[in-house]
């Protein structure tokens, strides 16, 4: 009797140690709204934070990108509410807002995304979505983004904001810097397009009517941005960009986030939920800590713009 109680003991142990070391691999569906830079760099930061977190054993992605195209992303997190996966990334506003409309149950983050408020219809949004839905914001300090303005180019007088009218996180964007810079004496005219087939010509035309232009932190203009260089840069009208991806194609200056950074913020986040340390209903939207000014070194030199005075005033290269 006691030698069977002694084996029936090690078993037990033994099942109880393989149970232990057994790693619980986590399913995560990232689906991205289209490619460019910004999104791209989001989500490989979600994807290292997260293996970093779990181990990449211990983690498996389902990655798709939806190709600027909405209905895509709605089949695409249709498909994987149906796989039942563990938690959804939404990367970019139209992802998000087809992830958290998909599933009441599933955790969704969302990351590159301005306003949460704007893209989820939220009245006097507070900082919390509740529910199945949290993420991290790539909203710049838009105030000190207009101000690069007349601190770069003094004698403007009048500023185009070409963005993306379908995008209603592009349409907030607008509003915040549009009052500010006329609060501060410029004349502002919109330029919006509702998709890639318009761009190039709605750029031709702001370039035409203003001294600068501004572009939001606008997915549809990211992707598109070598069409506006090509459309606006022969003008000399310099563009002001949303983020560094812009202004990395078609842009003089910006006050930017890195998304990686932002990306892998999300992916800690997503740790937290998936093994339990967090619930997501509890955590409040996150947002970039850190902003630099940089500038495009070869459309600074396409457009005679002083670069080592860009850098006196704290700007970087790209």
């Amino acid at each position: 009797m006691k030698k069977l109680l002694t084996v029936l003991l090690i078993l037990a142990l033994c099942c109880g140690f393989a149970a232990c070391g057994q790693d619980e691999a986590y399913t995560v569906g990232i689906v991205q709204q289209m490619p460019h830079i910004a999104l791209d760099s989001a989500a490989q930061g979600f994807q290292d934070a997260l293996v970093a977190e779990l181990g990449a054993d211990n983690v498996r992605f389902l990655v798709h990108n939806a190709q600027g195209d909405p209905t895509t992303c709605t089949t695409i997190v249709n498909d994987l509410t149906t796989k039942k996966v563990d938690l959804i990334l939404g990367n970019g506003t139209t992802a998000l807002l087809a992830a958290a409309n998909s599933t009441a149950t599933i955790p969704v983050l969302g990351t590159s995304i301005t306003e949460y408020g704007t893209a989820l219809g939220i009245d006097d949004f507070d900082g919390l979505v509740g529910g199945n839905v949290s993420g991290t914001s790539d909203l710049a300090p838009l105030d000190a983004q207009a101000a690069l303005i007349p601190e770069l180019f003094p004698e403007a007088k009048t500023v185009a904001m070409l963005y993306c009218s379908s995008e209603p996180n592009s349409a907030y964007q607008i509003k915040v810097v549009s009052k500010w810079l006329t609060d501060n004496g410029f004349s502002v005219v919109n330029y919006p397009f509702f998709d890639s087939n318009e761009i190039s010509s709605v750029a031709t035309a702001a370039a035409a009517a203003a001294d600068v232009i501004y572009i939001p932190t606008d997915n549809t203009a990211a992707s598109c941005a070598e069409a506006i260089n090509g459309a606006v840069l022969d003008s000399g009208t310099p563009i002001i960009g949303g983020d560094s991806g812009i202004c990395r194609t078609c842009g003089i200056a910006t006050l930017s986030i890195d998304y990686y950074d932002l990306g892998y913020t999300t992916g800690k986040m997503a740790a937290k939920v998936l093994t339990g340390e967090a619930k997501i209903g509890e955590m409040p939207i996150a947002y970039a800590e850190e902003f630099t000014k940089v500038y495009n070194p070869v459309n600074c030199a396409e457009l005679n713009i002083d670069t080592a005075a860009l850098e006196a005033m704290g700007y970087t290269s790209l």
